[in-house]
């Protein structure tokens, strides 16, 4: 008997061994994951060819062609629709028509020149213009704003600006926030922001200006465009230059907003490499990215391109770089390789993948998701979705902790990953639509830099040893997830917090 108890022991402890070694990443698949692929494939895909890949636009449909391609060229086959590498989706937007007017007295303001309309909102108005200095309450508590259109120069007092792109948040909607509700209780008739010091005038020229000219975005879901509503105040911005004509009594202040209304298509790229076990490969672990960035804006230091390298071209060619990893080594599930369009007007793309996709939402194993992954120091990085409160699931943490230990022994940077961190990082990117619905996520990032969302996001500016390092430890991970035999669950502790 006890012989047998010890031969039973000595089977388990080989079974489990050989489990435990079959999900170390194999030598064949890290061998095919290169640094010099990973700089050729985003010199291209980042390079000004592509023009900044912009949302909806002819440069993000063309990039995405070229990504199919890398994709059948890596051994992927397709896994859109209709037995294509694609999946098409339309977004909704509104733009203020080049037919609406503006002026303040006999004088007329050229749009997004002397005005910017901060929202797309249909509207008319003729109403008196009062200028009352510095927005702050005792200002507008003492002044009779009904019916009128209230000029102010917003005050920063109970703000924390301590944030990326201080200056475009607080033009775009921390100033609205501040001072919408208590205007409309004032019954005033709109509201004019002044930018009269350097941070709004930076904030004008550099990217608030062109955001508001290009709109607002939906997710096309088959409802009508984007409803015209007149209940909220319409606000603008000026620069403090034009202050004179605001200055005087009784100045009427007419505005006759008119919305244009589009729909645009994008697309969501998809492969697949077929896992090797009879039932486990019909299940899926999915490696994303993103295809687009912001295109051709407003030029800085000479260059209008935003190529968006680490912004997502450094996880684009990180994924097509696992996915030749597993088809040089096939794993027991399947892996679904998914590059959405539209992420930057707000996640449209894997939004619309969470709720239609391609494969059978319960044969989700997890998502292994990346975005800016080729800068700052090259011994540091960060994986969200794995602390505390933020823990999305504790096997895939547990894997992809494992993952980091046996390959590239990154220093994580946790800060950015707790649960009330002011940028809310873990609902930026593509992997949150499916936290949403139940699946097990972690986001690789090496965190923001300088050059984030400015046209100095370049191939050159890229760390590509860092990068085939995060690369590297997102192979580990998928290959762990793609090989056990128990899946990852979402942690029940978890709480969707967006």
């Amino acid at each position: 008997m006890k012989h047998l108890i010890k031969s039973f022991l000595t089977i388990s402890f080989l079974i489990n061994s050989v489990l435990t070694m079959a999900q170390l990443a194999p030598a064949k698949g890290l061998a095919a994951i290169k640094e010099d692929d990973l700089k050729k494939d985003l010199y291209t895909f980042a390079g000004d060819g592509f023009r900044g890949r912009e949302f909806c636009s002819p440069d993000e449909l063309k990039a995405a062609v070229w990504l199919a391609e890398q994709m059948r060229l890596a051994g992927m086959q397709p896994a859109g629709k209709d037995g294509t590498f694609f999946q098409f989706f339309n977004v909704q937007r509104n733009r203020i028509s080049s037919a609406s007017n503006i002026s303040i007295g006999a004088k007329t303001l050229r749009l997004w020149k002397d005005i910017l309309a901060i929202e797309s909102i249909a509207s008319n108005i003729d109403a008196d213009i009062i200028y009352i200095g510095a927005g702050t309450k005792e200002a507008i508590d003492a002044a009779n704003l009904e019916g009128k259109v209230v000029a102010l120069i917003p005050t920063y007092d109970g703000l924390d600006l301590n944030v990326a792109f201080p200056e475009v948040r607080f033009m775009q909607r921390l100033a609205l926030l501040k001072y919408r509700t208590l205007l409309a209780g004032k019954k005033a008739k709109g509201i004019v922001f002044l930018a009269s010091d350097d941070f709004t005038k930076r904030g004008w020229a550099e990217h608030v200006r062109v955001r508001f000219e290009r709109g607002t975005y939906k997710l096309d879901d088959g409802s009508p465009l984007l409803a015209q509503s007149s209940a909220a105040l319409p606000a603008f911005w000026m620069l403090d230059k034009d202050l004179s004509l605001i200055k005087n009594d009784h100045v009427r202040f007419n505005a006759h907003i008119l919305i244009d209304q589009f729909l645009y298509p994008s697309v969501n790229v998809i492969g697949k490499i077929e896992g090797t076990d009879a039932k486990l490969k019909n299940e899926n672990v999915l490696i994303t990215s993103h295809i687009d960035h912001m295109g051709v804006r407003e030029p800085q230091k000479g260059d209008s391109i935003y190529n968006g390298a680490d912004d997502n071209g450094s996880a684009v060619v990180a994924m097509l770089a696992i996915g030749r990893a597993f088809h040089k080594q096939p794993a027991r599930r399947s892996q679904l390789f998914i590059s959405f369009g539209s992420e930057e007007p707000y996640l449209f793309g894997s939004t619309y993948y969470a709720q239609s996709p391609t494969v059978k939402k319960g044969d989700i194993v997890a998502v292994l998701n990346a975005d800016l992954i080729g800068r700052n120091t090259i011994d540091s990085a960060a994986i969200l979705g794995t602390q505390d409160a933020n823990n999305t699931s504790v096997l895939l943490t547990k894997m992809a902790m494992q993952a980091n230990n046996e390959g590239p022994k990154f220093k994580l940077d946790t800060v950015w990953d707790t649960p009330n961190h002011k940028e809310g990082f873990l609902y930026r990117s593509d992997h949150a639509p499916f936290l949403k619905q139940g699946i097990p996520a972690v986001f690789y990032t090496t965190l923001l830099h300088p050059d984030y969302h400015t046209p100095k996001d370049d191939p050159e500016h890229i760390d590509y040893k860092k990068l085939r390092k995060v690369t590297e430890w997102m192979y580990r991970t998928a290959w762990k997830v793609s090989n056990s035999a128990e899946r990852p669950l979402i942690n029940p502790e978890f709480k969707y917090r967006r």
